[in-house]
């Protein structure tokens, strides 16, 4: 007799693992639910163990070798149908009693053992339960106690991060790490302060924009056809031209849309400052040289479908360009109520033509903040600015990571 577990989903799976190893002969002893182990249990769904048996008797087969030896010695294959539709006939009866009384007698004996193995097990635990103080079993019970109270808080923490949109297994990562430290004492308070220290130091924090050793520092803002990237760019330009004395100079190479080359003209005349429409690397390197005594020069490139091989391309042309020229930092502009999916394949497309930071725009129009952090972990690429807001320049602030981390846990953001 074999006797084999198995596990699956559900208790068709598993009852067709045992089937597919051991032949549909295969009989299904004992079914039980099984919990995963460890972290995991908290979210995973329950498996299901099948126990399965198969004896090892070959009886059954009898009748197909006469079969066999009644037509090696020559007898038609019509008599042989209706002898086998006779045999079929007279047999079945006590054929399906045999098979009855084998599967019966089969499944007494597995759950004879079975039952026998869990007494044992029962046994044991009260010996050992007997061998400790009352005190003791009393504090394992309190600890037990707490122990539940830290899994319901930490489900609450991981069903929050999922509701605010941040990927399933970045939550796994966090909460995981926690796990790993935290024993039945634990109070809840310094989870809460473990996990929010935690996800504040996977954000980091990004250096934002930094002046050149020499020369003017290039900065590229690039990204997507509308996440606000123009008026991203008015701003910063207002904020470092008005705010801290700044020269800097303005240079569009977005020359598919006219009205975004209009619009950043407009910012530039009321912040007087220089402002130029590129058409071509060449141009490029020129204006650079022209304002080789200036602090910044900000390039607004054309926005475009991270499908678009041709124009991303030429956003690399215009990149080695600057390269050749001064010291540059390049800004992937990104609004916060695109789609997860679409993000990864943004920031994947740009992260083949250069290193960037990370800029969010559009947070007062989406209550879920969740992308940030699967870009960020995404990437690795820190988030330098968020926007919130059409107004220039207000509606924009350095990133702030303890500010972002309280609303994903579900506090407010202020």
């Amino acid at each position: 007799m074999i006797i084999k577990k198995y596990v699956g989903k559900t208790e068709e799976e598993a009852a067709e693992a045992a089937k597919k190893e051991l032949g549909g002969s295969a009989v299904i002893m004992n079914v039980r639910d099984v919990k995963p182990s460890g972290w995991r249990r908290l979210f995973q769904s329950k498996q299901v163990e099948v126990t399965a048996a198969l004896e090892e008797e070959q009886d059954a087969y009898t009748p197909v070798r006469r079969e066999a030896a009644k037509a090696q010695a020559g007898q038609p294959k019509a008599t042989l149908l209706s002898e086998k539709v006779s045999d079929m006939d007279n047999g079945l009866e006590g054929s399906s009693k045999d098979i009855e009384k084998k599967l019966e007698s089969l499944q007494n004996l597995l759950v004879t053992q079975l039952k026998k193995s869990e007494t044992e097990k029962n046994q044991a635990r009260e010996e050992e339960e007997e061998q400790i103080p009352k005190h003791e079993g009393s504090d394992k019970q309190g600890d037990r106690e707490e122990n539940k109270e830290q899994e319901k808080f930490i489900r609450l923490l991981y069903n929050t991060m999922l509701d605010n949109e941040v990927d399933e297994r970045y939550a796994n990562q966090i909460l995981e790490d926690i796990d790993k430290t935290r024993k039945p004492n634990t109070p809840i308070d310094y989870i809460l302060t473990n996990v929010y220290q935690k996800m504040i130091l996977k954000f980091g924090r990004a250096e934002g924009i930094k002046p050149a050793a020499k020369g003017p520092k290039v900065v590229l803002f690039l990204g997507p056809t509308g996440v606000g990237k123009t008026t991203t760019i008015a701003k910063i330009a207002s904020s470092y031209s008005v705010g801290e004395k700044k020269n800097i100079a303005l240079l569009t190479a977005d020359t598919y849309r006219i009205a975004a080359a209009e619009q950043l003209r407009t910012y530039a005349n009321i912040l007087e400052v220089p402002f130029q429409v590129i058409y071509t690397k060449e141009e490029l390197q020129k204006a650079i040289s022209d304002f080789e005594s200036f602090d910044y020069i900000f390039v607004d490139t054309a926005g475009h479908s991270h499908q678009n091989e041709e124009q991303l391309e030429k956003t690399s042309g215009l990149l080695k360009a600057v390269e050749e020229m001064a010291e540059y930092q390049a800004f992937l502009v990104l609004s916060a109520t695109t789609k997860y999916s679409d993000l990864l394949r943004i920031a994947e497309s740009y992260k083949t033509i250069t290193k960037y930071q990370l800029i969010f725009t559009k947070l007062d129009e989406t209550a879920a903040f969740g992308n940030l952090m699967n870009l960020k972990l995404y990437t690795d690429a820190p988030i330098a600015f968020v926007t919130c807001g059409q107004n220039v320049p207000d509606d924009i602030e350095q990133f702030n990571p303890q500010k972002t981390v309280k609303s994903l846990l579900g506090g407010k953001r202020g």
